[in-house]
């Protein structure tokens, strides 16, 4: 897809880093894992009123430990909190070879497709790990025809981190960090959507979906101005959330549910995610990163915080703090 991809050079401007920002930047990894912890149990399964954390689930996982979800986005959380720009040489392979190590270590539930993508890009044993995963997607697409999965789009709370001061470079990030196991024309757009409503959430404290229509290609914005208002109006797909549009609508129509609600937002907004059933993990974790965002960590039920936790041994608050290490690394390092 030829979604307009920024160069290195794209102006960033200059973010001052008030504790309200670096709230919320912790809130977008912090309420991500919690979503996913909180969908675990129900994935799959007839919706529930009143989830709980209980674990369970595909993996199966302990009560309150997250999945695939925010194991991935750890990967990605992790290279952007070393300092080490996702637009620069050598990022996608240090995102890559989190990938593997998780996948050897850690995956209890891994999606068909990014299983398929990355058995084939460790079979190939040779090159830099970002062109094997790259052409392992890309074969994947040619040959499925069915290559549009949630699964990267899932990972997107630590993209809208990256460039707090750049729209282009965060747009440029999520499609890379996308088209690591996802060669898709949505993937790309609804990683691009996205990742863009969390940075500007994480700036502003407000959420606008549509603040990235002009990050994607002109002729798409009236598909998704369509899935948009289907999604405000209640009618988002459940039952093919594993799609990245019906994952993206599904967690719009949850975010959208509590766009009059305050200090209990995170919470209802979550559950609510959950309860539209289908891939409750994913969708609640994208819900919760663009809540969290919005929000921040300091709205994050303190129950869900106390028990959340997962690969590669992390506690929800250690995974927060990967979150604020995300903002100040990029602020102290002047990029861009």
């Amino acid at each position: 897809m030829d979604i307009p991809q920024p160069t290195n050079t794209t102006p960033q401007n200059h973010i001052e880093l008030t504790p309200e920002i670096v709230d919320r930047a912790r809130g977008a990894l912090l309420a991500a894992a919690c979503g996913d912890a909180l969908g675990v149990p129900y994935e799959f399964e007839s919706p529930t009123q009143t989830p709980e954390m209980i674990g369970g689930g595909l993996g199966p996982y302990d009560p309150g430990q997250w999945s695939d979800d925010t194991e991935m986005s750890t990967c990605v959380a992790r290279v952007a909190a070393s300092g080490l720009a996702l637009d620069r040489p050598g990022a996608m392979d240090k995102i890559g070879a989190g990938f593997f190590e998780w996948i050897r270590d850690g995956a209890l539930d891994v999606g068909i497709q990014t299983r398929a993508v990355l058995n084939a890009a460790v079979e190939a044993g040779r090159g830099d790990i970002s062109d094997r995963l790259n052409a392992a997607a890309a074969q994947y697409a040619h040959s499925s025809g069915r290559s549009g999965g949630n699964g990267a789009l899932m990972r997107t709370a630590p993209v809208g981190l990256a460039f707090l001061g750049s729209r282009g470079r965060t747009a440029k990030a999520a499609v890379d960090v996308a088209r690591l196991t996802h060669v898709d024309k949505f993937v790309d757009e609804s990683c691009v959507l996205w990742s863009e409503a969390i940075r500007h959430a994480v700036l502003t404290g407000e959420i606008n979906i549509r603040a990235g229509f002009d990050l994607i290609n002109e002729d798409s914005v009236d598909y998704w101005t369509t899935v948009l208002d289907g999604a405000e109006a209640g009618k988002a797909n459940s039952h093919q959330n594993g799609f990245t549009v019906h994952a993206l609508a599904c967690a719009w129509q949850a975010v959208w549910s509590v766009r009059d609600h305050s200090e209990d937002a995170i919470r209802v907004g979550i559950t609510n995610a959950v309860r539209i059933g289908g891939d409750t993990d994913t969708v609640a974790s994208i819900a919760g990163a663009l809540l969290g965002a919005a929000w921040g960590a300091s709205k994050v039920p303190g129950e869900w915080v106390s028990v959340v936790h997962g690969w590669p041994g992390l506690t929800a608050t250690q995974y927060a703090d990967m979150g604020e290490k995300i903002i100040r690394t990029a602020a102290d390092k002047e990029i861009g």
